[in-house]
């Protein structure tokens, strides 16, 4: 009889275990390569496009090669408040002089007066071309600046396309350095106190660290073809930390556990590939699988997103079973060298978790009565997620008013409403000349207040909409120009036209995001479901490891609804009621999450079936399995849980949502769910958890698939030394 032929898994990994040098010096090479490569190639980066209208109007200013001229406002006002332009010569006269002022650098449209009379609007489009844009714009700065100085009773506030889009880049970079700064030292510090040393320690830290450093060098690459933001790479910066780290820990909590069970190093590596390195490969394809049903909203943002995150679980799963074996061969028992004083020695053992145990123990007595309660708490906290409310964030909802910029538009709302971010409305021609028809012209003055830009065949109108920002009499007002403006240009011969603008791409976005959940969904469901009937051979296992995320998610999303759009957590994380909950947030939150969360089932799960295979009763094997793997669940999670916490402190109201998002799930998910739901699930179940389906019976099925069975001649292992559970 032929020998049974091992899995992919365990011959790549085995061979990187003998070759550890090769494998380890082949993934070093690979990762330098990724990073330098990208670069000498030199390709350019796509940038993103807007979705729906102001997608269309995007799209038409990306192609036109002309100039177009961005506009930058200025308020007027005394600092006292109650001058009247009427009354106060010394407000009119420094309208003057900022408007003399600022006339080297574009086109300058005389003072507005506001309805109080109290407030001027000073607007300037930035002269080009576009190589000299940049000098224009700072001496706008510095002319409102200077003539400022001068008048140190007058307040001089700008805000305006360029200086608010600077204001968001710049709070995001500034936040997303913060994140970083303070997640990689949470980390190891998470690490150390789980392994007690620092060469153990070490280990998933430079997993994760060449993971990620590889995935940048490639997402270069990528983003020649797919547009990447600097909010995308900081994400991909966390997750690739996470499962770089999750992956380890599967790794070295099984290492450790079949060496105190009395096996030699190079044996406890060979289980552990087979074991957890089926895991890993696993939880990575499933990972993956979940994330490209972002790209089904066909919003660029995501795509980056994706293409990123799909790399980096992807270079985490290929790093686990090559580099990550061969450094655990290399180093053999010296994996535990330079522990710490009193941790190191108690970390050492890999022993099941007293406190795990102990509830997975209470659960299964009574599966029906804990799993209710477990059912009832996620319930009540996913009741407000069915009021949520998407809306995207306008510069003023998303930072705070301290920032100078922030506090310009909404003094300039104030006094000239929409006057801060303008609605534009793009015309263009389809036919040489259509935009100097005189009904063109005239339906152009019809739409109000305008300050216009013509470049070659492209006209850009700038429309205040009654509304600043985002929300619903913003929409109101977006809606009203839209209909106006299909009405003044839709009969027009051989012009096209679109309305953009801020409160326009918020719109759009949410709009794309609403019809396009369903398909997502569904789209994420669906592979993970088959994935998880073929890895188990059961049809149980998946539904209840979907029905299980599922909950899990809808908590988090009634805690982010219950937080920020009813206003319960604005005094703790420093803002006010939100209104509800920026809009590309919830889906978001399902994909990664759904994702993230597959590794800890799956982990948990094989480790049970693995017992079970080994004659466990099944409520006997759940305990089991359940203390044998909480300890690295735990930690995991905790790792995970302080890195998006990070985020709730930053200063952007989106970046807070999706730190208290994410760190919510991943707390309820590893504690609620898994320590309490997944145990008393499979109790009910029982050995119709692991019934295989007639079709896939016919397919050959092995027990072993996630878990080999116990060979005939074998060290006992920790359950069968004294740690099994005994259950009534």
């Amino acid at each position: 009889m032929l020998p049974e032929r091992k899995p992919i898994t365990e011959r790549v990994a085995g061979w990187s275990a003998r070759h550890r040098t090769v494998a380890i010096t082949g993934w070093l090479v690979l990762v330098v390569a990724a990073i330098l490569g990208a670069g000498a190639l030199g390709l350019g980066q796509r940038h993103s496009t807007d979705p729906g209208e102001s997608g269309r109007a995007d799209r038409v200013l990306d192609v036109h090669t002309g100039y177009i001229p961005p506009l930058e406002n200025v308020l007027v006002q005394s600092r006292n408040g109650t001058a009247r332009f009427a009354d106060d010569p010394g407000l009119r006269a420094t309208a003057r002089e900022l408007s003399e002022a600022l006339r080297p650098y574009g086109a300058v449209r005389s003072p507005l007066v506001s309805r109080d009379g109290r407030s001027g609007l000073v607007s300037v489009q930035i002269a080009g071309p576009e190589e000299e844009f940049r000098a224009h714009y700072d001496g706008v700065v510095r002319a409102v600046r200077d003539v400022a100085a001068r008048h140190p009773g007058v307040r001089l506030a700008q805000a305006g396309d360029k200086s608010l889009s600077d204001a968001v880049n710049g709070g995001i970079k500034d936040d997303m350095k913060r994140a970083e700064y303070f997640s990689l030292p949470l980390t190891v510090l998470i690490l150390l106190a789980v392994f007690g040393s620092l060469v153990a320690a070490g280990i998933p830290l430079l997993l994760a660290v060449t993971t990620v450093a590889g995935t940048f060098g490639l997402l270069r690459l990528a983003g020649h073809w797919v547009p990447v933001n600097s909010a995308a790479s900081s994400i991909v910066l966390l997750i690739g930390i996470a499962v770089g780290v999750d992956y380890s820990l599967f790794y070295l909590r099984r290492t450790r556990e079949e060496r105190a069970a009395g096996r030699s190093p190079d044996e406890a590596l060979r289980v552990a590939t087979r074991t957890s390195g089926h895991v890993v490969v696993v939880s990575g394809v499933t990972v993956m699988l979940c994330l490209a049903g972002l790209p089904l909203t066909g919003l660029d943002n995501f795509k980056g997103l994706t293409a990123g995150t799909v790399l980096v679980v992807g270079l985490a799963m290929a790093g686990s079973v090559t580099f990550l074996p061969a450094l655990l061969a290399a180093l053999g028992a010296r994996v535990d060298a330079v522990r710490l004083p009193w941790i190191g020695r108690r970390r050492t053992a890999a022993t099941p978790s007293r406190f795990w145990t102990a509830v997975a123990e209470r659960v299964v007595r009574r599966p029906l009565v804990w799993g209710g309660l477990a059912v009832l708490a996620l319930v009540l906290l996913t009741v407000p997620a069915f009021g949520l409310r998407l809306q995207d964030a306008a510069v003023t909802d998303s930072l705070p008013r301290s920032v100078p910029v922030v506090d310009a538009a909404l003094r300039m709302q104030e006094a000239f409403p929409g006057a801060p971010s303008p609605a534009s409305v793009v015309l263009w021609e389809k036919r040489p000349g259509a935009l100097d028809d005189p009904a063109v012209t005239s339906a152009v003055a019809g739409l109000g207040p305008t300050v216009t830009a013509r470049s070659g065949n492209v006209l850009v109108a700038r429309v205040p909409l009654a509304h600043f920002g985002t929300g619903a009499e913003a929409n109101r007002s977006l809606l009203d120009l839209r209909h106006r403006a299909d009405t003044a240009f839709g009969g027009a011969d051989g012009v096209g036209h679109a309305v953009a603008g801020k409160t326009a791409f918020a719109y759009d976005f949410t709009r794309v995001i609403k019809n396009r959940t369903a398909v997502v969904v569904g789209a994420v469901l669906a592979p993970a479901f088959v994935l998880l009937a073929l890895t188990f051979r059961s049809l149980a296992v998946p539904l209840v490891s979907i029905a299980l995320n599922l909950l899990s998610i809808g908590a988090a999303i009634g805690v982010l609804a219950w937080g920020f759009q009813d206003g319960h957590l604005g005094g703790a994380l420093g803002f006010t009621s939100y209104g509800g909950v920026v809009g590309w947030l919830p889906l978001f939150m399902f994909v990664i999450l759904f994702g993230l969360s597959m590794d800890y089932h799956i982990f948990i799960l094989s480790r049970i079936r693995e017992h079970r295979a080994e004659g466990l009763p099944a409520r006997a094997a759940v305990v089991a399995g359940v203390g044998a793997t909480s300890g690295v669940v735990t930690s995991a999670a905790a790792i995970m849980t302080c890195a998006f916490s990070v985020f709730a402190v930053l200063t952007a109201i989106e970046y807070k949502m999706m730190g208290v998002g994410l760190a919510a799930a991943i707390l309820i998910d590893a504690t609620l769910v898994r320590g309490v739901l997944l145990p008393a699930a499979l109790a009910v179940l029982g050995d119709r958890l692991w019934r295989t389906p007639p079709a896939a019976g016919r397919v050959s099925p092995r027990a072993a698939d996630a878990a080999p069975s116990a060979p005939a001649s074998r060290e006992p292992t920790l359950e069968e030394r004294g740690t099994r559970p005994s259950l009534p």
